[in-house]
């Protein structure tokens, strides 16, 4: 059982201040609100049941709609899983996509090892733990054919057996100066990034003539024996960002992070609040927010959803801004940095301040951060 805020959006017509009468009936099934000239019904799941006898804290906000608490019996079968089962799925043979375009990218790769990296300052421990000098210092990890290391935001894979197949391109190569004892020489500055033949996103970088890096946010793996799953890009994006936020946090106890590009900007400031949130959606109570009509809409207008959700705190860090509350996070080693492309950590923040806008205006900031709910779906 678990105790939720609940939000009903305002009804057609506003009540009148201190006029109209209202009538709220509360089932185990549903929330009903009716006034003399509307009636708003929220129906829900059959896996979401209310308890109407736990009810608090009842008002009506103008502008915002009725605001309650009660206790909520929510049955989940959802669990946190990795990209890839130990046991069965990485001895299978497992075919790469690019998510947005379904362009493959390395088909029927046989992975005999999956396995995590070490958090990115394991190096500065092995001093505090060896009594001799570092045996892995200069050793960088690169995985062999058949393995696949898993960071934080990304995948390190080997590439050289796939020679003979169609692999994405890499960005052209640039040059710039550099300016050594008094004298500038052109030389070639090594462009990394790994772009999708057909779609032309970028997927990942280049870390060696064999290893190669792919974000998370950019790459489907599937068993080979599988089709390529159809999934909504806005879904996909904040399913994984989130999924990553309730792994670092429960494995790391971290809660705050910022999310930087792989140019090195910060675009994101996330603050974790909790990560068993419940959006439901019901027949005939979505709002159609159209701001941004390139992102599709997760929830289903014609049917009862009920989502697990992270709740997040959030501060955009485009166009200069927040800037000293940026620069004090960078360093802050509390802090985790996840890093993703930079078109994605944009299309992150619009999301972010799309799910921002279907919240009523009273819940939308706290203190000086914006709110938001990034979904868990599977």
């Amino acid at each position: 059982m678990r105790r939720h805020e609940a939000w009903i959006p305002p009804t057609k017509r506003e009540p009148k201040e201190g006029g109209t009468p209202m009538d709220i009936s509360i089932t185990p099934s549903s929330l009903q609100v009716k006034t003399p000239a509307d009636c708003t019904e929220l129906r829900l799941p059959a896996e979401v049941r209310l308890v109407p006898s736990s009810c608090r804290g009842l008002q009506y906000v103008a502008g915002d709609g009725l605001h309650l608490r009660l206790q909520v019996w929510a049955e989940s079968n959802a669990k946190l899983i990795s990209m890839f089962n130990q046991n069965s799925q990485a001895r299978e043979c497992c075919t790469f996509y690019c998510q947005s375009c379904g362009e493959v990218i390395i088909r029927d790769r046989k992975l005999l090892r999956v396995l995590p990296l070490p958090s990115e300052n394991w190096g500065a421990l092995v001093g505090e733990w060896c009594c001799h000098p570092d045996p892995f210092a200069n050793k960088p990890l690169h995985p062999q054919e058949n393995d696949c290391f898993i960071g934080d935001s990304f995948f390190l894979v080997n590439l050289r057996s796939d020679l003979w197949q169609p692999r994405p391109e890499l960005a052209p190569v640039e040059t710039h100066c550099l300016s050594s004892e008094n004298h500038f020489k052109l030389k070639p500055k090594a462009n990394t990034k790994v772009i999708c033949k057909r779609c032309k996103v970028m997927l990942g970088e280049t870390m060696s003539s064999e290893t190669t890096k792919f974000y998370k946010t950019e790459i489907i793996i599937q068993p080979s024996e599988r089709n390529f799953p159809i999934i909504p890009r806005s879904q996909f994006v904040q399913s994984v960002i989130a999924q990553c936020l309730v792994e670092l946090s429960t494995a790391r106890s971290t809660f705050r992070f910022t999310i930087q590009g792989h140019d090195g900007k910060v675009y994101i400031l996330l603050w974790l609040l909790n990560s068993d949130s419940l959006v439901i959606e019901s027949l005939g109570s979505s709002r159609g927010i159209t701001k941004f009509p390139l992102l599709e809409d997760i929830l289903k207008a014609d049917s009862s959803s009920a989502w697990n959700a992270v709740k997040v705190l959030y501060q955009p860090c485009v166009k200069s801004r927040n800037e000293k509350l940026s620069s004090a996070w960078e360093s802050d080693i509390s802090i985790h940095t996840l890093t993703l492309p930079s078109a994605t950590c944009l299309e992150l923040l619009l999301i972010l301040s799309r799910n921002n806008a279907t919240l009523p205006p009273s819940l939308r900031y706290m203190n000086s951060f914006q709110t938001s709910f990034s979904y868990l779906t599977y």
